[in-house]
């Protein structure tokens, strides 16, 4: 089996952009990854293109935009996970040799949407009775501080130090710092959680192309290894109540650390998904950066800074960059490769 790499990115701003299409915002990701590297569009024998609300056929209608036609183009709607869904279709089809160079693309327009981005199908009683994201992430919250004692302080720390990573993301929906008291003092949207605890409504896209072993000497100078990609689902519903959220987070990272022969103690930047501030808190423990309960204090302190112990989410992560939802995933990979070639700019985490 062929060794897979990331060669190239690209993306747009995670910003609302009523008047250009999603179809334009996918072209134009697509086309930052071509033309920053040189690869021929030709060149690349298949996509999977990621989104959750862009309908049939999505990745077909955008990549004809550019021309890249006659090839397998494979969709997937996935929620949150639709993005990087796509990366690991790719990866997986490459790393199997069915394809030497391939494009995963990720992209989604929600402003103007509604409903708190919950499965819209009519038996789905959760959801009529409010089960949105912003309540499942509060439930989510409350239970950390009844179980561990973390603070509002703790969890607002991640919202300001997000934020300061979007300052410096010329790609970021939010561009402003903010202090802990400005996230306390912020108007409620489901206690405890602010407004400047949740995530903006975004509209953007993201895209990365792959290659094997075999040709990636071509392609690039620097290519970036994937050592490992895992992806797993839990096992049942109530993400909110119960801890299947870390289960299935514990479970993806040990067979990503056992695959790629580290432990989370070599890690030293990562992306994680932070739609709300208490995500990143419970993420940092689920993989293994500390223990359990231990990620408030250790937030506040600075641990996850950009120069801290492990660096998280320099970007600004969802909550600063944005999150449309089908392009989160590949952005967090197209950050990932700007970082390790050292080519994050001002967010660059020290080597």
């Amino acid at each position: 089996m062929s060794g897979v790499y990331v060669v190239a990115a690209g993306m747009t701003p995670f910003r609302q952009h009523p008047d250009t299409a999603v179809h334009e915002l996918a072209r134009q990701a697509v086309w930052a990854a071509i033309t920053s590297s040189g690869i021929d569009p030709e060149a690349i024998e298949l996509a999977y293109a990621g989104h959750a609300y862009q309908g049939q056929c999505f990745g077909q209608k955008a990549l004809l935009k550019i021309g890249i036609t006659g090839m397998p183009i494979v969709n997937c709607e996935n929620a949150c996970a639709s993005g990087a869904s796509a990366v690991w279709g790719v990866y997986n089809a490459i790393k199997a040799g069915q394809a030497d160079i391939g494009l995963a693309l990720g992209a989604e327009k929600l402003s103007g949407r509604g409903g708190g981005f919950t499965p819209m199908v009519a038996d789905d009683l959760e959801s009529v009775m409010g089960r949105v994201m912003p309540a499942v992430f509060a439930m989510m919250a409350r239970k950390h501080m009844e179980r561990y004692g973390t603070t509002l302080e703790q969890m607002a720390s991640v919202a300001v130090k997000n934020r300061r990573g979007g300052v410096l993301n010329p790609y970021s929906a939010w561009t402003e710092n903010i202090t802990i008291e400005e996230v306390l003092a912020a108007p409620m949207i489901a206690e405890p959680l602010t407004r400047l605890s949740c995530c903006p409504v975004s509209d953007g896209a993201a895209a990365v192309i792959l290659a094997s072993e075999r040709v990636v000497r071509r392609l690039t100078g620097k290519p970036v290894a994937i050592r490992a990609a895992v992806m797993a689902s839990g096992r049942r519903n109530d993400v909110g109540m119960a801890d299947d959220n870390s289960e299935m987070t514990i479970r993806a990272a040990r067979q990503a650390y056992e695959i790629a022969g580290i432990g989370p103690d070599e890690i030293d930047v990562c992306e994680l998904h932070d739609p709300f501030t208490i995500a990143e808190l419970v993420h940092c423990e689920d993989l293994g950066f500390c223990a359990p309960g231990e990620a408030g204090p250790l937030a506040l302190g600075g641990h996850f800074d950009r120069d801290g112990a492990v660096a998280v989410s320099p970007s600004g992560g969802l909550l600063a960059r944005g999150h449309p939802l089908g392009a989160t995933g590949v952005a967090q990979i197209a950050e990932l490769f700007w970082q390790l070639r050292g080519e994050a700019g001002d967010r660059q985490v020290p080597d």
